[in-house]
């Protein structure tokens, strides 16, 4: 067999692309192999094992773990500020950390001695004030190695931190962990390996700095005499022990880059050896779950009141174990609201009251308001015992008593038995589970949950919504969960709160709305037709000039909504007589399969689009299929009208 048939397709280079870069391959392989040729094999312990040369090297790491240390102190807290935070003068804070790599290291020596030397800008107070002399001692050839290769960590520390999503940031802060905590115990390890990455990248280019060390530091030995500095004396007396400690450095520079693999050019690291997240397994319908013990105690109450500005503009009142379904069309301020309530948005502002507390001037992490992303967005780093009881412990509760309570909550809802595994080995309705089991354990007075169940398949997601609702039952404060979904919204929530454009359009119970939606989308959501018009003394004026005869008709001039259900409207070969007041010719465009009835997408133009919803019989006894010429008719008795 042909071994090249086993490779993967792939496009076919180009030769003018082709030959250059193997050329640029052989331009920076020839350098290294001359060291390769050239380096007296047999003599290479002796020159190693010089005292000048281990002086050289033992100087070389004190001064590269130092700069490494110093980079680390500094440049952190650098990085998180230009991926975290916007200020004036942003633009030119980057550039003045990439200087250093483009400056020539002379420069940057010379640079350093004119700010820290004697007679620099800072160098004769230090010495007046503290007898601190930096030049010509190994301090300046640790400043001098710092000052070349601490932009090595701030670039790669800043790109791992700019490709994580805030939303688990975000979500630890709504568990109740300040912004330090969330830092050290979410934000750093889930960067770790761009921070390694970039503190190899440090310590290898501290461990080969020379201009800046000759230039600020100088060349003393035992002092400031670092191994590229030696690898300099020796290649005018000794070229062969100059080449033999270059390959020294070289061997650590390629250990150091191919330990990386692929890090600092952003290929992905080989990936962990932890199983695969297994598939959402469909779950026997009723089965039971664990009974595990309310905790016991007095519970606490927290009634919600929130007058909201900005891009949302609404009134929110609610008692305690209220859920709300939010609903609206993409873009109606949805996800707006809820990162408003957690003081996440200057898109909207929040006037917050839970129970008797004022929590608008809180930060997020004081508010009591806990935040599931549709996601979950569960810290990766940790198990499912310690993501639950990461609240607990930013609430100062001990780790013992955090962990026995995290167990309870997972016990709960089912997924008990997975609290050692991490989130990569859930799977999508597992995860889930874990994701509310954190947010009810934190103690929230106000629970939101950003379409929960979006992301299972159907069986998961009606066995996990059982599971919420009967913990949302017993649920002390008031909940807000956002869906698309009418069937979370109706068994769910207690109230739906239809938004557009950020305003609040209906807030009723979910029959309510199921019998009289006041918007479009809504109407439609619910697998209704919704045609907006102006109301007139016969019925409604539609915007293509059409009137749609109803029975009750609201005052003229009104802005109104006429909703028929699919199943009102019939459908026809022939124009039909008899009573049907509203009657239009039409093309059928599209059939679906909606549970036992087939749903056929009817346009015309005498009227807007039409939904009607028939039996697979009905439609084979008409002959239907896409482009097939019909009538369509919709008594004045089946139409609602509600006014917007």
């Amino acid at each position: 067999m042909n071994p090249l048939r086993n490779r993967a397709a792939g496009p076919r280079t180009p030769v003018l692309l082709g030959i250059p870069a193997l050329l640029a391959v052989v331009f920076l392989l020839l350098p290294l192999i001359g060291v390769l040729v050239r380096t007296p094999w047999n003599d290479l312990g002796q020159h190693l094992g010089e005292p000048a040369t281990t002086e050289a090297l033992r100087l070389s790491l004190v001064v590269s773990f130092w700069a490494l240390g110093l980079s680390l102190l500094l440049g952190v807290p650098l990085a998180w500020l230009l991926a975290r935070v916007a200020f004036p003068g942003k633009a030119f804070v980057r550039s003045l950390v990439l200087l250093p790599m483009v400056l020539p290291p002379t420069v940057g020596g010379v640079a350093l001695l004119l700010a820290f030397g004697r007679r620099g800008l800072l160098g004769g107070w230090l010495e007046d004030t503290f007898g601190v002399t930096l030049p010509f001692h190994t301090s300046g050839a640790v400043l001098a190695a710092t000052f070349v290769a601490m932009p090595f960590l701030v670039i790669s520390l800043e790109g791992a931190l700019g490709g994580l999503r805030p939303r688990y940031e975000e979500t630890a802060a709504s568990l109740g962990a300040s912004p330090v905590r969330v830092f050290f115990t979410v934000t750093l390890p889930m960067v770790a390996p761009g921070l390694v990455a970039g503190a190899a990248l440090t310590w290898a280019r501290a461990l080969g700095e020379f201009g800046a060390t000759i230039t600020f530091a100088g060349n003393l030995p035992g002092t400031t005499q670092t191994l590229p500095l030696q690898v300099y004396l020796l290649l005018q007396d000794e070229p062969a022990a100059a080449t033999s400690v270059s390959l020294l450095l070289l061997a650590i520079a390629m250990v150091v880059l191919i330990a990386l693999r692929g890090r600092w050019t952003g290929t992905p690291a080989g990936r962990s050896h932890t199983s695969a997240p297994p598939a959402d397994e469909p779950e026997p319908a009723g089965a039971p779950l664990p009974a595990v013990p309310e905790p016991a105690g007095p519970k606490e109450h927290w009634a919600l009141h929130a007058e909201v500005t900005g891009f949302n503009r609404l009134t929110l009142d609610a008692a305690p174990g209220t859920t709300i379904a939010v609903v609206g069309p993409n873009g109606a301020g949805k996800t707006t609201l809820l990162r408003a309530l957690l003081g996440l948005t200057p898109r909207a502002h929040a006037d917050l009251r839970l129970g008797d507390t004022d929590v608008t001037r809180l930060p997020p992490h004081r508010r009591g308001v806990a935040w599931v992303p549709q996601d979950g967005a569960l810290f990766p780093h940790l198990t499912a015992l310690a993501n639950t009881a990461y609240g607990l412990r930013a609430h100062g509760v001990a780790r013992a008593e955090a962990r026995r309570s995290a167990q309870d909550w997972l016990d709960r809802l089912g997924v008990g038995h997975l609290a050692h595994r991490r989130p990569a080995q859930l799977s999508g309705g597992q995860a889930q589970r874990v994701a509310l089991a954190r947010a009810l354990a934190a103690r929230p007075r106000l629970l939101l949950l950003d379409e929960p169940l979006a992301a299972l398949d159907q069986t998961t997601r009606a066995h996990v919504r059982h599971t919420l609702r009967n913990h949302l039952d017993g649920f002390g404060g008031v909940c807000l969960i956002v869906t698309h979904d009418p069937v979370e919204a109706v068994s769910l929530a207690d109230r739906v709160l239809v938004l557009d454009d950020g305003r609040a359009l209906q807030d009723a119970p979910p029959a309510e709305v199921t019998r009289h939606p006041r918007s479009p989308w809504v109407a439609r959501m619910l697998g209704r037709n919704a045609w907006p018009g102006t109301a007139t003394a016969k019925g409604l004026l539609l915007a293509g000039g059409q009137t749609l005869v109803v029975a009750d008709p609201l005052p003229a001039g009104a802005d109104a909504l006429a909703i028929i259900a699919p199943e009102a409207v019939s459908v026809h070969r022939e124009k039909p007589g008899g009573s049907p007041r509203n009657v239009w010719p039409g093309t059928v465009r599209e059939i679906t399969a909606s549970g036992s009835r087939l749903r056929v997408l009817i346009t015309s133009e005498h009227a807007p689009d039409l939904v009607a919803e028939i039996t697979p019989q009905a439609a084979a006894e008409l002959g239907l299929a896409d482009g097939t010429s019909v009538w369509t008719s919709v008594k004045a008795t089946e139409t609602t009208v509600v006014a917007l």
